[in-house]
């Protein structure tokens, strides 16, 4: 008997010593469309994640549009607010994890920058469909893929089926002609 206590000592001591693995971040996004949520992948693009957690925490992202909105290509936000003013680039420019083995695939959630590698700030997208000629090589840069929407797809489908409209006094094409405004965005795990 004194054996067996003691061997469910150990196993238990044993079970509390392993390490925890964290969970990754779950956010949360309410949009004047509907809502979706988004599972971040920091093991796999850790400067893309920290940067996009930070603008959510800082709150920076709410009242922002998805500016952008191109059927069977992407759903494109997070830079501009509903009269096309720009909101700053808080924290600088993050370098390019494209080369992390995530693809561009329907339902992933990117970071947008210009046409140099490292030049991504606080814009993101997601993919409405599979776009490999997005994805970074050993041989070249692509766009980095940072997580996933993991419910309310169909949130972000709806969006791709909006009007748009071109603005020329803002150099802007694909734009939803009502703005699809993030309402509310928060980290949940």
């Amino acid at each position: 008997m004194r054996a067996l206590f003691k061997s469910i000592v150990v196993a238990a001591t044993m079970t509390l010593a392993l390490p925890t693995l964290a969970a990754n971040p779950i956010v949360d996004v309410e949009t004047n469309m509907g809502n979706f949520k988004l599972e971040l992948y920091p093991d796999k693009a850790p400067k893309s994640v920290e940067n996009f957690l930070r603008y959510v925490e800082d709150g920076s992202y709410v009242d922002t549009q998805f500016h952008r909105v191109i059927k069977g290509f992407v759903v494109q936000g997070g830079g501009y607010d509903a009269s096309f003013n720009p909101r700053p680039s808080t924290y600088g420019e993050v370098v390019n994890e494209s080369k992390n083995g995530l693809n561009n695939d329907r339902g992933t959630i990117a970071m947008a920058r210009k046409s140099t590698p490292d030049s991504a700030t606080r814009q993101f997208y997601i993919n409405l469909q599979n776009n490999s000629n997005l994805n970074g090589s050993t041989n070249k840069f692509g766009y980095t893929v940072f997580g996933k929407v993991i419910s309310g797809f169909n949130v972000i489908e709806n969006m791709a089926n909006t009007k748009t409209v071109t603005i020329a006094q803002a150099g802007m094409r694909d734009v939803p002609q009502q703005p699809i405004l993030i309402e509310k965005i928060i980290i949940t795990n």
